[in-house]
């Protein structure tokens, strides 16, 4: 009989700004050191309830399409489900095999699928929602820095497909930040004004108030600035480099 212990451990997850939960694990592309191996990368770690269901279907086949376009802003991707081994690799062989949607065909998930018919790593991480499914993993997505930090955390019942715009717009968002010190407002895109910080003393709040620099202030806690998108992207994106004879 499960006990109120066990359910606290199952609901249990990290926290934006902890360290992300270690572990290793069997996935479709060999044994994986989390987060060790993707030292210096961003990563995505997301999970889907189970194998062959059509909304996981779908959004597996949107992520592998897109798996280069996160690459190119230094993220890996990896997947789990509280599925086996051969379940995953027959699943992946009958997308490329079989499936077409969203004008998408023969698509091959080159990205890793963890194995987790334990649910260790689903429990570790809080994927386990004992409210929608005490046996499938809801549709967590966690954004993991360079540093191994948990950086967001994005969660979406089991009925609901992930907006993968969304899910890039937060990445380049909180790489921006990173990179350039300021803050994202509500439904920023590159190209985009910027946020900066309110300022900390009187003194800086009534020169920002006075000035005709590049800041423009609403109000003194309320500064944006513009911050041009090649700018961004140079700083952001990998260089495709030139192959010369």
């Amino acid at each position: 009989m499960e006990t109120i212990q066990d359910q606290e451990q199952i609901i249990a997850m990290p926290r934006i700004g902890d360290k992300a939960p270690e572990f290793k694990a069997v996935t479709t592309q060999g044994d994986i050191n989390f987060p060790a191996d993707f030292s210096g990368e961003w990563v995505i770690l997301f999970s889907h309830p189970a194998d062959f269901t059509p909304v996981c279907t779908s959004e597996f086949m949107t992520f592998a399409n897109l798996e280069d376009k996160f690459a190119k802003a230094n993220c890996k991707l990896v997947g789990l489900s509280i599925d086996g081994l051969y379940s995953h690799i027959a699943w992946l062989r009958t997308i490329k095999e079989k499936i077409k949607f969203n004008g998408m065909k023969n698509i091959e998930v080159k990205f890793p699928l963890i194995e987790d018919i334990t649910m260790e790593v689903a429990k570790k991480y809080g994927m386990i929602q004992p409210g929608e499914s005490k046996t499938q993993a809801v549709r967590a997505v966690f954004f993991i820095d360079p540093k191994g930090l948990i950086r967001a955390i994005i969660y979406y019942p089991l009925s609901l497909g992930r907006n993968f715009d969304e899910i890039y717009r937060a990445l380049i968002a909180m790489q921006t930040s990173d990179k350039f010190s300021v803050a994202t407002p509500a439904d920023w895109n590159p190209g985009d004004d910027v946020i900066v910080s309110p300022a900390g003393s009187c003194g800086v709040a009534e020169e920002r108030m006075a000035s005709v620099d590049e800041l423009k202030c609403e109000d003194w806690f309320f500064c944006t600035k513009n911050l041009d998108k090649e700018e961004v992207l140079d700083k952001i994106l990998k260089k495709t480099k030139l192959l010369t004879n």
